[in-house]
Order: C-alpha cells, then structure tokens, then sequence
C-alpha cells in the first residue's frame, strides 16, 4: 500500500500491528520511533560537473526516516541543503553533522528531525555541492549550487540516481515523492533557488533570511556591498584544500563585475526572481517567507521583491516579519512554541493534505515592537497610503513642495551612516539633512519608501545614500547587538532525543536599547545607473536628471512626539566597499521628495474623527482610518 493516514476516532478499513501516520485536532501525531528510525546516507548524480574532472557531481544525502517507512508506507519529505555543515554549523548553537562507525550521521542538526520524523516524516540534510561530503566546487547560487538540489528531488520521484558508498544503485521506495526545502540564509537561498527551477515534487519551501537575488544581496542600484565576495564566500563554504576549485573562484572574480557593480550574465544566473536558470513564473511550490526589516547581512529587498513577484502569480503563501537582524523564527522571544506549531501545520498541509485551516489564517504575522506581534491578511499592510514628504531649503520637511529655483548641494565623500545622521540641524558639507515638527500621532511605515530626486552632478556620476531617521527617545530592538538576541541558559525541547541527538534548544531573549534615534530606512544608489542596472548612463556635468528608486523596505511605527528625518549624503562606508566619487551634487528640492507607505495608528480620541492635521513646517491633512491596525 501506499500512504497509510489513521484519523484519531476513526477505525481502519486495514489495521495493521505498526503504526501508520496519524493526524489528531488538524496535525500529525507522534506515532513513530525516533530512537528506532531508519538513518542512511546516499550520494545523487547531479546534472553538473561543476569541478571539471570529468564525472558529474554526486551530492550527499543523509536520511533519517521511521523504521515503517517503505514501500509499504511512504512518506513525505523535509529537506536542508546547506554548505554549512562542516563550518560554520546551523543554528543559534552552531550545530554541525555527527557522524556513527558506519558513516551514518547520529547528530542531524537543528531539531527538524526530532520533531518530524515521529509524526511520519522523513528530514534529509543535503550536503550542498562542493561542501562538506558532496562532489564539486561551491557555485554561489549558480548552476552548480541549484542543479545539486534539484537532483535531489528528481531522486526522491524517480527522475534521477543515487548511489550508496559501494557504488549500487539505490532508489527512494519510501517516499511519497513530496518534498518540502526549508532553511535559513543560505540554506533558505537553495529553497528559493531549486523551486524557481520548477522542479515537480517540490510542493512548498520556507526560505528564512533568505537571498532571492544574489545581486541585491552584493548590490543595490549599482553600488557595491563587498568586492570578490563570491569568491571568498565560495573558499569559505569549501573545506577541500584551496587549489581544487581555485579556477573556479578564479572564474567568479573575472566575471562578477566588480568593475562597474552592473547587472550582468554571472548575476542573472543567480536571479531567482527574473534570472537566466530559474525565475518566480516557474514556482510550483508554495511559499512560507520568513525574513527580518532589520537584516542588513541578507537585506529586507530580498524578501519584499520576491514577496511581491510570488503574489503577482497567486502562488500559496505565508509570511513572518521580525525585527530582528539576521535570526531564525526559532529564536524569536516568545514565538518559539508558535513557530514549532505553525510550521507543522503547514507541513501537515501540504505535504500530506491536512486541513487544518492554515490557508484561511491571515497571510502575515509582523512584529511592530520589541514584544508585540500582530496578524494582519497580507504584507505590506492593507490601506497604506503612499504620502510624499518634501524637502525644503528651511531644512523642513513636510507635504507642500519648496518653491521654484531652491536647491541644496553637497560633496560625495566616503563616510558612516552615524557621521551622516549627527547634528541634523547644521549644515555639512558631506550630507543634506531636512527634519518634520513634532508628529501628533503614530505612524507606521509598511513596505519600500520611494526616494525620489531631481539632481545635477558636475561629474558623470555620485554614488547617494538616502536615510530616514525617527527622532524620538524610544526602547527598541537592539538588533545591533548579538543580532538582537541573547542565548540564556533554560532549554526547551520539541521532539524526540537518544543519547546523541537531543531535541532541546537554549532560549533567547530580545536585547533591548534604549536610545534618541533610530535609523529606520536606507537606500543607495549608483546614478549611472539610475535607469537600467545593466547599462550605465553616465549624467552630463551640469544637467539636472531624474534619480529614483526604493530603500529597504520596512515595517516600523514612528511614535507620536517624535520627529522624522531624511538625510541625503554621498557614499556610505558603513554597508558599501564603494570610493566616494567627489562630485558635487546639487539637489532640485522643488522636484524632489520621499513616498513614504503609511498606517495611521491612533488610540480613540486623538484627534477629531474627520480628518488629521498636522500643524508643522508643512501640513498633515489625511483622512483617519478605524482605529485598528491594518
């Protein structure tokens, strides 16, 4: 037989002596026995031979799955695939592989295993290409990469071929052949990048600060983050030694385009969303995202531009937005049982067709303070309201446009984002800064603010920084600090342990800073390239043009009584590898502005209920929502 499902309070047609997958109240059930569970490992042929020595990669592949899996039983599949697991290890406590006498792992990282494979599931650790026991050499999200991970799910349903360690063929009779990818960073890129193939079996992924388009993770708009990072990234994750894949990195670094930061061939192979090996129309899976407004390892455009792409074609999905910096849901303060539970249901859902009603929840979950969460039925939120902030020559900032003919000019010098936003009411000659009064109610920003110039360069080009800064005394998360977590001593426990692998995990709790400022919105770009990635357009000396794109995006309140800020500079030493060009850059105020997506959050009383105004150096005059948050 096949998948055998038992409903708790229903009788079998065919009851059996072992057990079958057990679903209870819309979730499986720990029927099975972790202690006993089957653990193998095999190698699968991928379709690259990405070290050039004349076989194609064989990608390892250790298993762990219940004993009465088989043909008799079949059961679905999660998978992390990871270059991670003989470096750096997975998770908060940097868990790597343990291997048994026979080559078996007795420590699967992280507690997927644990927890899954007693309620019917089997949990495969996937050791990416090149990395760890796997053939090959590190592609950095390239052919290499992503072609080893779909060859995985091509084994699993009978598509390709996997060999055990003495060279015999070995098929994947105990499967279902649906398949979930799952992972963070890294991990969570190859989720995005194999389901962006279209590969069948693949039924939904959960990439967790996860990269969907390897230039935006190393650019923005032209500007570079860091130079040769591929190639570093790629001698990292490689625990060969260093001369076997040397013509590869070799490769990266001549065709990366360190030169100009524009979008080429090498980048569009690593494109998720529009790229030349996978792109968002080829998705068959659904999608859980998970990403954090203040991860400036892999930045929030990451998510938000695949988030958008995935809903332009309906495909099934979910998102959590956190606050944090780069940090797993598994170690949000207080969501940890929330995450374990959610997590199963949709696993539960899609993979074995439980309806549980997780579709008919509300698509997003977003912290908007340091221990407050909210749903809401989509991200961004609902009804926000795309306001345009103008900069005057004042130093104001508000709604009505400086008048005709006011500009204001400052130098493109290399400096930190904190020199960028100090002393906002002098005048520097590296920055332009330009503040609002005092805000009579909150407002929260929900999505991408727009930064939009009008500026003439006396050089072909500058590289812009553009911040938005809250003004305000306020505790917030201090995910500058430890990512804005610490690890406590307490542990906690989901699922199954034996004596080498245990299910329980330290806790964390939030760090926390109290501070007068808060830098809430970054942007860069390079303005050669303010009209195509690809194809540089230097601006004639003198020539006013028009420089528009979007910052990070964000979700964050702006309280009342605060202040907001837009500072403009030059080039940004604290996240670019960029050299500061020296042009002068001439700012065309009455032509230029910010598109900020606003929520009003009031408390009743407020304000009067028909409109709200804003008596400042410019005027607030918007109509008031419910009192609720959208």
């Amino acid at each position: 037989m096949g998948l055998a499902l038992v409903m708790v309070g229903a009788t079998p047609a065919h009851a059996t002596a072992e057990p079958g997958i057990t679903i209870d109240r819309g979730r499986t059930q720990p029927v099975f026995s972790y202690a006993d569970a089957i653990r193998e490992h095999v190698y699968v042929e991928s379709s690259v031979d990405s070290d050039a020595d004349g076989r194609l990669d064989r990608v390892r592949v250790d298993i762990i799955r219940p004993r009465e899996s088989g043909p008799g039983l079949k059961v679905p599949v999660i998978i992390d695939e990871s270059p991670y697991y003989d470096n750096s290890g997975r998770g908060n406590e940097a868990e790597r592989k343990v291997y048994d006498a026979d080559g078996n792992l007795a420590k699967f990282p992280l507690f997927y295993d644990n927890y899954f494979v007693p309620r019917g599931y089997a949990v495969l650790n996937v050791d990416m290409s090149g990395t760890a026991r796997s053939d090959g050499c590190p592609d950095v999200g390239g052919r290499g990469d992503v072609l080893g991970g779909k060859a995985v799910i091509d084994w699993l349903n009978g598509r390709a071929t996997a060999y055990r360690a003495d060279g015999t063929t070995v098929t994947a009779d105990w499967t279902t052949g649906r398949a979930a990818m799952i992972g963070k960073s890294y991990d969570g890129t190859l989720a995005n990048a194999v389901a962006a193939t279209g590969v069948e079996g693949l039924e939904t992924i959960v990439p967790i600060s996860a990269i969907s388009s390897w230039y935006k993770y190393q650019r923005s708009n032209g500007v570079i983050y860091n130079r040769d990072y591929m190639s570093w990234l790629a001698r990292y994750i490689d625990t060969d030694p260093a001369a076997k894949c040397a013509t590869v990195r070799a490769r990266m670094d001549a065709e990366d385009g360190d030169d100009t930061g524009d979008y080429n061939p090498f980048w569009a192979e690593r494109d998720y969303i529009a790229g030349s090996l996978g792109d968002v129309t080829r998705v068959r899976a659904s999608v859980f995202v998970v990403h954090t407004v203040n991860d400036l390892n892999v930045k929030p455009d990451n998510f938000s531009k695949w988030w958008q792409a995935l809903a332009e074609r309906n495909v099934p999905r979910k998102i959590w937005v956190g606050q944090y910096q780069h940090v797993d849901p598994f170690d949000f303060e207080g969501r940890r049982d929330i995450w374990v539970d959610t997590l199963h249901r949709w696993f539960d859902h899609w993979l074995l067709g439980v309806e549980n009603g997780i579709m008919r929840e509300p698509r997003a979950d977003v912290q908007i303070g340091p221990d407050r969460w909210i749903t809401q039925r989509d991200w961004p939120a609902p009804f926000t309201m795309k306001v345009p902030f103008r900069p005057a020559a004042d130093g104001s900032l508000g709604l009505l446009p400086a008048r005709k003919g006011q500009t204001a000019t400052f130098t493109d010098i290399r400096q930190s984002e904190d020199a960028m936003i100090a002393d906002v009411g002098t005048a520097k000659p590296g920055r332009i800064a330009f503040t609002t009064g005092v805000l009579p109610l909150d407002l929260r920003l929900s999505g991408s603010p727009v930064i939009d110039l009008r500026v003439a360069l006396d050089r072909p080009t500058a590289n812009l920084t553009a911040l938005l800064v809250d003004f305000g005394e306020e505790t917030r998360v201090d995910w500058r600090r430890g990512q804005g977590i610490t690890t406590v001593a307490e542990e906690d426990c989901h699922g199954e342990s034996t004596a080498t692998d245990d299910a329980c995990y330290r806790k964390v709790v939030t760090n926390l800073a109290t501070r007068p400022l808060e830098i809430v919105g970054r942007g860069w770009i390079d303005v050669q390239n303010r009209d195509s990635l690809s194809e540089p357009s230097p601006l004639p000396a003198g020539t006013y043009g028009k420089v528009k794109w979007e910052a990070l995006p964000q979700d964050y309140i702006f309280k009342k009584g605060h202040r907001l800020a837009l500072v403009i500079g030059g080039t940004d030493s604290t996240y670019s590898d960029e050299a500061a060009t020296g042009a002068n850059v001439t700012v065309d105020l009455a032509k230029s502005r910010v598109l900020l997506p606003l929520v009003l959050v009031m408390q009743l009383g407020d304000l009067p209920k028909d409109k709200a105004r804003w008596h400042g150096p410019r005027q607030l005059d918007l109509p008031v929502p419910d009192n609720r948050f959208f």
